[in-house]
């Protein structure tokens, strides 16, 4: 391994403390530079930044089998300085870990969830394949109303059972990776920058961020341009005022 590739994996491994090895290996790719997940562990312990702790979810056989053809919905919340709670409705895509953000709203009604939902029924083309099925949670905003747009398209409406999260995994892990990598390190004022934020943050994560469930692809293909042969010239990009980095190839 040259002395210049060694240099770019430290550099990468102490501007994001929080990337393990295979995080980074999934960043080199991205610019078109291939070394192993062992030889990248190696030199991050040999500079003192030792790897951050693999962690999984185990995954149902169903939701293996139709990843393809499943969205999974949910919504969470966040306070704003002044104590105002904002409601979050987003939708993911189990193959290929595309998120969108459906809406954000103060007053979580059924006829703001039933609004939202017309309006993804109408942009469902945009996903490129066939939808089956959608995942959700066993909350009462979602009403008859919302489950019957979704059944007029032909889409079952699959309720997670009672106190089991594993069954909603991928809605989950989204939910724990925006709070990890954004929302915990920004004070949120109001509606409008929350939905500033996680508007940036989403398109970060389709088009930019590597992903272990999808071999360390993007969720969006062909979003993020490589250089042709790889080069180890990488210029970074500050997404969120810095808190996010992104890397891309420059000609040498």
């Amino acid at each position: 391994m040259s002395d210049e590739l060694v240099g770019l994996i430290v550099r990468l491994g102490r501007a994001n403390r929080r990337w393990g090895c295979i995080r980074i290996q999934g960043e080199l790719r991205t610019v078109g530079i291939r070394v192993s997940a062992s030889s990248i562990r190696r030199v991050l312990r040999r500079h003192g930044l030792g790897p951050v702790p693999r962690s999984g979810a185990t995954w149902t056989e169903f939701l293996r089998s139709q990843a393809h053809s499943v969205l999974a919905t949910d919504s969470f919340t966040v306070d704003t300085v002044s104590l105002k709670q904002l409601y979050v409705l987003f939708v993911i895509g189990l193959s290929t870990r595309e998120v969108r953000i459906l809406g954000i709203t103060d007053h979580p009604t059924g006829a703001f969830v039933t609004q939202v939902a017309r309006n993804l029924v109408s942009d469902l083309t945009g996903w490129g394949r066939s939808i089956k099925f959608l995942n959700r949670d066993r909350d009462i905003k979602f009403t008859a109303s919302f489950d019957e747009l979704f059944c007029s398209e032909g889409i079952r409406v699959i309720k997670t059972p009672i106190r089991s999260p594993r069954a909603s995994a991928y809605a989950e892990r989204w939910l724990r990776t925006v709070w990890t990598e954004c929302l915990d390190w920004i004070v949120i004022l109001g509606h409008r920058q929350l939905e500033r934020v996680l508007r940036q943050y989403a398109s970060h994560y389709n088009q930019q961020r590597p992903h272990r469930g999808i071999d360390l692809r993007l969720p969006v293909p062909g979003s993020r341009v490589t250089a042709a042969p790889p080069s180890l010239h990488v210029h970074r990009h500050d997404v969120l005022g810095g808190l996010i980095h992104e890397y891309h190839p420059v000609a040498a």
